[in-house]
């Protein structure tokens, strides 16, 4: 899909650069379509690059009438001029051609940067050697064939055929090409079908899937491979290409502008080398999600469809209440340590102030380092986020694979150090500022107002639950984290990092720098509702077992959307359910449904993308075979509007997070609230049915001697110029 603004209006000549922005190209290349106006023939033009003629790269173009298209290549770095010419009229462009090592935009590079270990590349069937100090690697293309048993293995043409050679649905061999490389630091891969090995790809179906990988990380290194991703099997069959890299894959990182930027320079390479698709869909749970919402909004032509699946609205914003589960769950299993009849030691109770789903029967897995607790049973913040606190905000607890521990030692291990291009650095401390805030927050204010805990427990809970401490004050973590910790320095919540009570036994909260909040806004980090293509947001439903990817992120990112432009008619919610097992995957039904979208999209562009949607595209939940249990446009209601349960969520109840619970917004977009004096909290009547004495009044201030959230004014982080 070309990207670019044309030089002339539709009837005169024109340059479009297929592969990506003109101001972005990388590798010395790119594709570009020239459009030729009618009159004149197609061998009427001339084309220059620098002042040298390319014409002859240049071909007619079978996806659009009456153009030429071709790759320019050796181009220097920086700027070059493409100039068309036809009689009685000339049209140019201006390409930025950027290293492919890069950086194009995402600042200076992480000088502590730590390749792929062999191990890790002898999941791309490489062996190096690294070319440089980027970890660069010789670009390498083999063709590989699916066995029987699922496996992929080296394909040789000149051989028999082997034995256990699987074929695709339509019964082709299955065979790919797989080009694997390196780009911006990292490694990419191409896949497609190819059984016949002869170069021009008449299986691919000109569609490409940017498939981007989820999971955890906070950077510094290259990064492993994920063959169900980077060799998507049911796409592959399906003879779409696949575009994949440890840059745009969360297990890698978490530096979405780095991302973003990965993104774009693995795509033109893509259309560059193969041709431009008919169009790009996204594809990817978790952190492959979030890579969807957040590049849909920030680079418009990368995706022209995306699918998140498990996804959330973005990363940056879910630490604001992943940041509280140790500090709420440490206060919570300190009081069952001290009181077995403690009512906390009924983990549902936990709901009442983390918000997020609670279990009596699901299984603990740090059960044997907390004893004293109940067993069974476990919380979302356990079983989904325990250990990703530390991970976030704790400078000296990351690590990579295969560095020594004076490496390890020497790097800066937090996500704001990651994207440290963004947040900044504190000029006292220098450490990356971080975002991460809880100043004025009041733990528990619902379970309070609904009678749910006491005032005694309310006070006691927000004296006690403290925040985190500075960077530059963090200790090493112990056991479950650190392994050489245990057994016998056990510490699951982080302890050692809370902040430490005052005389008045008021425990701290904690700053976070208002700079970096607004940093993350304007560098996009932050999903703030602004995407305008086709979008399916699908997820099994798995509140019930406690996994991180909870349902209510689904319309977090819609109530976003409705909040930016006042419209989500662009996004469709599908649940399947996982109650007791994930059984069916819905992944081919949501490309199916996507590519009838963007083929009416097509065929129709003046009806817009909403106008274009077919009937399938719509909120809909389904069993655990696949099967539709409901479909309509009040599938879903009653979480984002005050209308009665629609029958999806009836069956699929939604949750909270600790700051819904305290007040906040359901779309969790707010870093850092604006404060008000305890005394006028009271006089609103924010307490329900408790007027607190004298006494009382007394504590709150006491902890909260700057005042207290005031959710009715708009997040402190956001840039005053967005609000």
């Amino acid at each position: 899909m070309a990207d670019g603004t044309p030089d002339r209006n539709d009837r005169g000549l024109r340059i479009e650069t297929l592969s990506g922005p003109a101001r972005y190209v990388s590798g010395g290349a790119a594709r570009l379509r020239v459009v030729v106006p009618r009159s004149i023939p197609l061998d009427d033009a001339t084309i220059r690059v620098n002042g040298a003629d390319v014409t002859d790269d240049f071909t007619p173009d079978d996806q659009a009438p009456h153009a030429l298209e071709g790759v320019v290549r050796e181009l220097p770095e920086g700027p070059s001029t493409v100039t068309a010419a036809v009689p009685r009229d000339r049209a140019s462009t201006t390409l930025v051609n950027h290293p492919v090592t890069g950086p194009m935009f995402s600042g200076p590079q992480q000088p502590d940067f730590f390749c792929s270990t062999p191990a890790h590349l002898a999941g791309f069937d490489l062996a190096g050697p690294f070319l440089d100090d980027d970890c660069s690697l010789a670009t390498r293309v083999g063709r590989y064939y699916r066995t029987t048993a699922g496996a992929w293995r080296p394909y040789d043409a000149t051989a028999p055929r082997p034995a256990d050679m699987a074929t695709t649905p339509s019964g082709l061999d299955f065979v790919i090409r797989w080009e694997r490389g390196t780009i911006n630091r990292f490694i990419y891969t191409i896949a497609v079908l190819d059984p016949g090995g002869t170069g021009d790809l008449p299986h691919w179906n000109r569609k490409l899937i940017y498939y981007f990988g989820g999971g955890v990380a906070i950077g510094h290194y290259q990064g492993s491979n994920n063959q169900s991703e980077s060799r998507y099997v049911y796409g592959l069959g399906a003879g779409y290409a696949i575009a994949w890299s440890t840059g745009t894959k969360t297990n890698t990182h978490y530096n979405l502008v780095l991302g973003g930027e990965t993104a774009m320079m693995v795509k033109s390479r893509f259309v560059t080398e193969y041709g431009d698709p008919t169009y790009t869909v996204g594809l990817g749970g978790s952190g492959g999600g979030i890579q969807q919402y957040v590049y849909g909004q920030n680079h418009r032509g990368l995706l022209d469809a995306a699918i998140p699946q498990y996804s959330y609205p973005d990363m940056v914003t879910q630490t604001i209440h992943v940041g509280d589960c140790e500090l709420l769950e440490r206060w919570m299993d300190q009081k069952v340590l001290a009181d077995p009849t403690s009512k906390w030691r009924q983990w549902t109770n936990r709901t009442l102030i983390e918000g997020l789903a609670a279990s009596d029967t699901v299984a603990n897995p740090y059960a044997r380092l907390t004893p004293w607790l109940a067993t069974p049973g476990s919380s979302e913040c356990v079983n989904g986020w325990r250990g990703l606190s530390p991970l976030a905000l704790n400078p000296k607890y990351g690590t990579a694979p295969g560095i020594t521990p004076e490496q390890q030692a020497s790097v800066e291990w937090t996500h704001w150090n990651d994207a440290v291009n963004v947040y900044g650095r504190d000029p006292d401390t220098g450490f990356a500022r971080s975002t991460w805030d809880n100043v004025g927050v009041q733990y528990g204010l619902r379970a309070l107002v609904d009678g749910k805990i006491t005032p005694a427990e309310f006070l006691d809970l927000n004296a006690d639950v403290g925040g985190w401490k500075e960077p530059q004050d963090a200790v090493q973590e112990g056991c479950p984290f650190v392994a050489q910790a245990c057994p016998s320095d056990v510490d699951v919540w982080s302890a050692r990092n809370v902040t430490a009570p005052n005389a008045d036994g008021v425990r701290p909260r904690t700053e976070g720098s208002v700079d970096a909040m607004r940093a993350a806004y304007r560098s996009g980090l932050v999903f703030d509702g602004k995407i305008d293509i086709p979008v399916i947001d699908w997820r099994h439903y798995l509140d019930a077992e406690l996994d991180m990817h909870n349902a209510r992120q689904s319309f977090a990112s819609r109530q976003r959307m409705l909040d930016a432009t006042g419209s989500a008619a662009n996004h469709v919610v599908w649940f399947t359910d996982a109650r007791p097992a994930r059984a069916f995957d819905q992944t081919p039904m949501a490309l199916a449904v996507m590519d009838e979208w963007l083929a009416n999209l097509r065929a129709h562009p003046s009806r817009g993308v909403v106008g274009n949607k077919p009937a399938a595209a719509v909120d809909s939940c389904f069993a655990t075979d696949g099967t539709p249990l409901y479909r309509g446009a009040d599938a879903w209601r009653g979480i984002l509007d005050r209308g009665p349960a629609g029958p999806c969520t009836q069956r699929f109840p939604i949750h909270g997070t600790s700051r819904t619970v305290a007040g906040g917004p359901f779309d969790e977009q707010h870093y850092k609230c604006a404060l008000q004096p305890v005394r006028k909290a009271i006089a609103r009547g924010l307490y329900g049915s408790w007027r607190p004495s004298a006494a009382e009044r007394a504590r709150l201030e006491q902890i909260f001697p700057t005042g207290v959230c005031d959710y009715r004014r708009p997040d402190v982080g956001r840039p005053l110029s967005w609000r």
